[in-house]
C-alpha cells in the first residue's frame, strides 16, 4: 500500500514532543508546518519511501536551487534516556537539536572557482538525565546536550580549494572537530560520539556547536594521504553558557582571548581489498597557560595549602582514530569497526585520557539502512586532581565525592529507518562506576535517539 505524501498535523505530533518540565521555543515547529503546507500540493512529485528528504524537492525549487549552487539542510536529532538504576532518583529526559544550513557552491553561484561557503545554526534544548538524576557521570547519556542549550552559529566559513583540490584553505568561525579527530555521533554516549580530545579537554578544544575564529590548511599529499594543521582561538567566552544565551549567535569577537589551539593530523585512507578505512594520527599544543590540578604556586600541595594554582605554560596532548570497514561492499552493507584514543597532558586535565572502540553492522536482516552498534569505552580521571580534592576536603572538614579511576561505558543500539530520512535508534548504556569511582551506583539506561532531515 503506498504511504500518504502529505501528513496532518496530528500525523506529525510525535517529531515535536516536548517535556513539560521546560519551555520551548515555537520558530521551529512553525518553520516545518509552513514547510510542509507549501510542499503538501507538489507532495505526489517524489516518493516518501526513497526520498533523502522527509519535505521532498519543495516542488523543484531544491534542485533548482542545488543547480544554481545552493544546497539546503534542516534536520531534527532527539534524545530521550531513563535510568532504571544508578543516580540518587530515577527520571525520563529529552534533549534535542535543530540544523538549518547552507552550503554555496561559489564557482556556480557567482563564477568563484574553487570557492565553497558554509554557514550552519544550530538551537538546543532539553534536560541532561546525568545531572537531573544524580547519576554522577563524566560523559553525557544524551551526547546532543550542552553549550548552554541555546541558539550557536555553529558554521561561518570559507573553504578555497587550490591545486585541483590538493590544497584546502579554510577560514571563518569553525568547530574544532570538524577537520581533527572528526568522528561519527552515530551513539548516543558521548564516550563514543565526535572528536574525542574535546570529551577531555573540552574548555579550549571546542566541538559543535560551538565555533571560535579560526583557519584551517590541508595537503592531500597522495590520493590516500594527507596532512593538515589549524589554529583556533582560545577565549574562555566561548565555552560560558551565559555568554552563548545571549552571544552564541553573534559573529563578534570577545575580549578575553588567551591564546590558540595547534592541531596537526596525519591521515591515511586505504582500501583494503575494496574496503574503504581512515586512519588519523594527531598532536594538539594550546598555548594558552594552564592551572596545575595538584600544584600550587609554590609547586606545593594546593589542596593542603589553599593557595593559587601553578600556572603551567601551554597544554598538550594526542590522539589517533582508525576505522574500518571489514566486510560487505564498499559503503554499503557489512561491519566496520573503530578505535579512538586520547591522552592529555597530566598536569591539567581532570580527565587525562579516554578509548573507545566499537563495530556497527550496516544492513541487517536484509535492511538496507538498518545498522546495529556495539562499543565499550573507559575515560580516565586524574589521580592528581584526586589528591588535590581530598587533600582540600582534609583541610575543608568537607567530603567530595571524587574519582581517581575509570568510568566503564557500554552501548548498543539498533538503527530502524523505516525511510530515508527518518531514523529510530533505541540504545542501552551500561555505566560503570560513574565519575571514576565506585562511590556512585552503576547505571543502566534506555535510550532513545531519532533523526529527522526536512
Amino acid at each position: 500500500m503506498a504511504i500518504p505524501p502529505c501528513f496532518t498535523a496530528e500525523a506529525g505530533t510525535s517529531v515535536h514532543f516536548r517535556p513539560r518540565h521546560f519551555p520551548r521555543k515555537t520558530l521551529m515547529p512553525a518553520l516545518l508546518v509552513s514547510g510542509l503546507l507549501s510542499t503538501c500540493g507538489a507532495a505526489q512529485a517524489y516518493d516518501i519511501r526513497t526520498n533523502p528528504y522527509l519535505l521532498g524537492d519543495w516542488g523543484g525549487l531544491r534542485t533548482d536551487l542545488a543547480e544554481r549552487g545552493i544546497t539546503l539542510n534542516l534536520g531534527y536529532t532527539g534524545e530521550a534516556a531513563h535510568n532504571f538504576s544508578g543516580g540518587q532518583e530515577k527520571l525520563t529526559r529529552y534533549t534535542d537539536q535543530w540544523v538549518i544550513g547552507s552550503t554555496m557552491d561559489l564557482d556556480k553561484l557567482v563564477g568563484w572557482r574553487g570557492g565553497t561557503f558554509q554557514m550552519t545554526i544550530t538551537d538546543r534544548n532539553g534536560r541532561n538525565l546525568g545531572a537531573d538524576a544524580g547519576i554522577g557521570n563524566n560523559m553525557l547519556i544524551q551526547e546532543v546536550y550542552g553549550r548552554g542549550q541555546t541558539w550557536h552559529m555553529t558554521q561561518f566559513w570559507l573553504n578555497q580549494s587550490f591545486l585541483g583540490g590538493r590544497v584546502q584553505w579554510k577560514i571563518g568561525r569553525l568547530t574544532v572537530g570538524e577537520d581533527f579527530a572528526n568522528f561519527s555521533c552515530a551513539f548516543q554516549n558521548l564516550t563514543f560520539c565526535g572528536s574525542q580530545p574535546g570529551n577531555l579537554v573540552g574548555s579550549y578544544w571546542v566541538n559543535w556547536p560551538t565555533s571560535q575564529w579560526a583557519t584551517r590548511l590541508k595537503i592531500n599529499t597522495s590520493e590516500q594521504t594527507y596532512v593538515q594543521a589549524g589554529i583556533y582561538q582560545v577565549n574562555p567566552n566561548y565555552v560560558n553558557d551565559d555568554y552563548a544565551r545571549s552571544h552564541g549567535l553573534s559573529l563578534d569577537n570577545p575580549s578575553g582571548t588567551t591564546g590558540a589551539l595547534v592541531p596537526l593530523e596525519f591521515g591515511w585512507r586505504p582500501d583494503w581489498n575494496g574496503l574503504p578505512g581512515s586512519y588519523k594520527f594527531g598532536v594538539w599544543y594550546n598555548t594558552s597557560n594552564g592551572k596545575d590540578l595538584y600544584q600550587d604556586v609554590n609547586h606545593a600541595p594546593r589542596g593542603e595549602t589553599g593557595l593559587a594554582p601553578r600556572e603551567r605554560n601551554g597544554q598538550y596532548g594526542v590522539y589517533i582514530n582508525f576505522e574500518q570497514q571489514v566486510s560487505g561492499t564498499a559503503g554499503g552493507r557489512g561491519a566496520s569497526v573503530f578505535l579512538n584514543i586520547s591522552q592529555a597532558d597530566r598536569e591539567t586535565a581532570a580527565q587525562d585520557h579516554q578509548i573507545a572502540l566499537g563495530l556497527q553492522y550496516k544492513g541487517p536482516f536484509a535492511r538496507a539502512r538498518d545498522v546495529i552498534g556495539v562499543a565499550l569505552g573507559a575515560t580516565h580521571n586524574n589521580g592528581r586532581y584526586a589528591r588535590y580534592v581530598r587533600q582540600q576536603d582534609q583541610r575543608l572538614g568537607t567530603n567530595t565525592k571524587v574519582g581517581d579511576g575509570y568510568e566503564y561505558v557500554a552501548e548498543v543500539y539498533y538503527s530502524w529507518s523505516p525511510m530515508p530520512s527518518i531514523y529510530l535508534r533505541p540504545n542501552l548504556q551500561y555505566i560503570r562506576h560513574p565519575g571514576g569511582t565506585s562511590a556512585n551506583h552503576d547505571a543502566f539506561i534506555v535510550g532513545l535517539k531519532t533523526g529527522i532531515t526536512f
